[in-house]
């Protein structure tokens, strides 16, 4: 090897050994060192246990750390996400599977920084980048309550990942790339009740994990807060929170929102598919002062126009009048002949914006799948809409729906075939 050679490969070595430096580094902000052995401490009161049961609903933890006819909170569902399966843990408080044998700070680090009691990185899966404002306090409460559970030998079942994302190094990258840890800290130009929405929201609440873009490498994009996005695997298109073209409420009743939130139902609209769960495990379960915090705080969301159409839309003239046929057919004695609806019972279709978002794929999952609001304790009998998964082709789908978003005032671009059946496919 030639003198050049020699310098240019030990400079290209020097630069690989500052770049895993600086990643180590950042991916390691903020963190202190922890005790190996448990520390004594008093055991934790009724009040503080009850603390945490209510907190652990406000992150809706059970969705996820709970299996579907098995024990709270010990853990086995699987995640799909773009890059393999991640698959919950065991919460219970046993001692060779569980958290049993984590301390307090263990559970704090966790968090916090994204690191299980062994010094494992965790995948954000874990929302930990939206976990880390939860204040120490809530972190004790919640763990308080944890311990509190039946004890469950469940063994956690690894992770089915794919190289590279499996590694520890890929995971110290992306932290050291798109993770900083940070305790929320409370603004002190805006009301305590909208701070404690915006702590709720932010932090326990992790809303932006469904209600912001996702990049290539899983991290959420958040220029504008809460600005929508389609959910990773499941399809379903999160609305921005920001655009009354969308989701956003900066018009609403302040008591429409919090009723949204408590019971599934609100004059202007009602909750589906995956923010149907978050209704009936998570937010009807809040206080009142914590909802009208959190409708306070969305309410207060900087609102984003949507941008204007710089071209006609163009539509099949055949497509529209085979999918008015289907709507008579199948839609009209519901939502009526003209789209308005027959309230509470049946949400109008002529301007509704969940009709109008420029991603179709609510409406699609709703014509494939069905649409069934959660049943609270303010709408215990909710109405639903029935499937067309076997009733209705990829072409019919799109066509009624072509034909429900060009029609009374509604405008949005149709529907294609190609779109329904991905979504049927699971794509």
């Amino acid at each position: 090897m030639t003198l050049p050679s020699r310098r240019a490969l030990v400079a290209v070595l020097l630069a690989a050994a500052a770049l895993l430096a600086a990643v180590v580094v950042l991916e390691q902000r903020d963190e202190a060192p922890l005790p190996d052995t448990p520390a004594s401490a008093t055991p934790p009161s009724a009040a503080q246990i009850e603390r945490g049961r209510y907190l652990a609903l406000a992150g809706n933890c059970a969705a996820c750390h709970t299996a579907r006819g098995g024990s709270p909170y010990a853990g086995g569902p699987g995640l799909a996400t773009p890059f393999g399966t991640v698959f919950a843990s065991n919460l219970t408080p046993h001692v060779q599977t569980g958290i049993g044998a984590w301390t307090p700070a263990h559970f704090w680090q966790a968090l916090h920084h994204g690191r299980s009691r062994d010094g494992r990185l965790l995948y954000p899966a874990f929302p930990y980048p939206s976990y880390t404002q939860v204040t120490r306090q809530d972190a004790d409460a919640l763990f308080a309550y944890l311990g509190s559970l039946p004890a469950v030998a469940k063994t956690n079942r690894p992770h089915a990942l794919r190289f590279p994302y499996d590694s520890q190094f890929a995971l110290r990258v992306w932290r050291a790339l798109f993770f900083t840890p940070g305790v929320y800290q409370a603004d002190t130009g805006k009301s305590a009740e909208w701070n404690r929405g915006a702590y709720l929201v932010r932090g326990l609440g992790h809303c932006v994990a469904c209600h912001a873009e996702r990049n290539a490498l899983g991290a959420t994009s958040e220029k504008l807060e809460l600005s929508g996005g389609l959910i990773p695997m499941q399809n379903w298109y999160a609305p921005a929170l920001g655009s009354p073209a969308e989701a956003g409420v900066a018009d609403w009743e302040l008591p429409h929102v919090v009723e949204l939130l408590k019971t599934g139902r609100a004059p202007r609209a009602s909750v589906q598919g995956p923010m149907a769960e978050v209704v009936y495990l998570s937010t009807q379960h809040l206080s009142q002062p914590d909802l009208q915090a959190i409708a306070v705080f969305l309410k207060a969301l900087p609102q984003t126009p949507a941008p204007p159409a710089h071209k006609p839309i163009e539509r099949d003239a055949a497509q529209l009048a085979r999918g008015a046929k289907l709507y008579e057919q199948h839609c009209a004695d519901c939502h009526g002949d003209s789209g308005q609806g027959a309230a509470p019972a049946y949400r109008a279709l002529a301007g509704n914006r969940a009709v109008t978002l420029f991603s179709p794929a609510n409406l699609i999952h709703l014509m494939l799948g069905g649409g069934f609001a959660p049943a609270t304790a303010g709408n215990p009998r909710p109405y639903g809409m029935p499937p067309f998964l076997q009733v209705l082709s990829d072409a019919d789908i799109a066509a009624v729906l072509s034909h429900i978003r060009a029609s009374w005032g509604n405008e949005a671009e149709p529907v294609s075939a190609v779109q329904v059946l991905r979504l049927r496919g699971g794509e």
